[in-house]
């Protein structure tokens, strides 16, 4: 059964009404911008309706999630967070960081129907044009098809679509006693084998040409290098001399200045919600420096954040 005839099928509607609503799809998105964490420059997101992102899963869920995901991509999936993708770097001396430019817009829908070929053989042309309309967003000024930071798709097809990136580089790194994980467009490298890390951009840089979809693109000016001695960070983490994954003095010390806030009054709702987030957060990723904070405030303040709720 083809793909829209399906969808159609469990949406109790007809695949004519359903056509009517793909062909609008690419427009069906709140397109705005927020600044990028480095502080330079904007990032574009492109948030889709509601009726789409529920057809945005129900094709992902019966049509896509068989295809390949590679074990060093740790973003986005199932019981892996970037505690997990940065434990894998723990016991290492040096640690190299790279990412590309504009990772997800550089998608596009040809990326994803050839990766559908190579790994299902085949695909119907009304299939394609599904998959053409249903996960890619454009606008009236620009028509040029992109994966969306926003829909719930995206990260399952940008994880796939990496694969045989992953793939080339995760055997060039076995070869060279190399660590290697990737957390969405962040890619870690670890060694104890001093020097061995500055042949890695050039792999990389190789493997992009290489492969034959997506189009990526190493954003130099992020490129680090480090050591035992430095602050070393993998996805916002700091991976400790003495082996263990920290939040960080900085992290802390913001989250001790919440806490504080939060027991004289005055806070507002959203923002005891986020603060319950980043306690939930720091539990996870740094026990020791959680409980540490019940001791400092008292079980009874910490146990009122945690069971905060907003009430609608």
């Amino acid at each position: 059964m083809l793909i829209l005839e399906e969808l159609a099928s469990k949406l109790l509607i007809s695949t004519a009404e359903l056509v009517k609503f793909v062909n609008t799809a690419p427009y069906r998105y709140k397109v705005y911008s927020i600044p990028k964490r480095s502080g330079r420059g904007l990032r574009t997101i492109a948030q889709p309706t509601e009726v789409l992102k529920v057809i945005q899963r129900m094709v992902l869920d019966s049509y896509l999630k068989g295809l390949p995901v590679h074990d060093c991509a740790t973003a986005y999936r199932d019981g892996l967070s970037i505690k997990e993708n940065a434990a894998v770097h723990l016991g290492s001396k040096y640690l190299l960081k790279m990412d590309f430019s504009d990772f997800f817009p550089s998608i596009g829908p040809s990326d994803l129907i050839t990766h559908i070929k190579k790994h299902r053989k085949d695909i119907a042309r009304e299939d394609a044009y599904a998959v053409r309309k249903i996960f890619f967003w454009a606008t009236k000024k620009d028509p040029a098809h992109r994966l969306s930071i926003g829909a719930p798709s995206s990260p399952f097809i940008s994880n796939t679509l990496m694969y045989e990136f992953d793939c080339k580089v995760f055997d060039e790194c076995t070869r060279l006693g190399v660590r290697y994980t990737r957390y969405a467009d962040d890619l870690t490298f670890t060694t104890n084998v001093r020097g061995i890390l500055f042949e890695l951009p050039d792999i990389v840089t190789k493997t992009c040409a290489e492969i034959g979809y997506p189009t990526l693109r190493v954003n130099q000016d992020k490129t680090v290098f480090s050591s035992k001695g430095n602050n070393r960070h993998v996805t916002g983490l700091v991976l400790t001399n003495d082996n263990k994954i920290s939040l960080g003095r900085e992290k802390k010390r913001y989250f001790r200045s919440l806490i504080h806030r939060y027991s004289l009054g005055g806070m507002s709702s959203e923002d005891i919600y986020a603060l319950k987030g980043r306690l939930a957060f720091a539990k996870h990723v740094e026990p020791t420096f959680y409980y540490a904070v019940v001791q400092k405030y008292g079980a009874e303040l910490i146990k009122s954040i945690m069971e905060y709720q907003i009430l609608k």
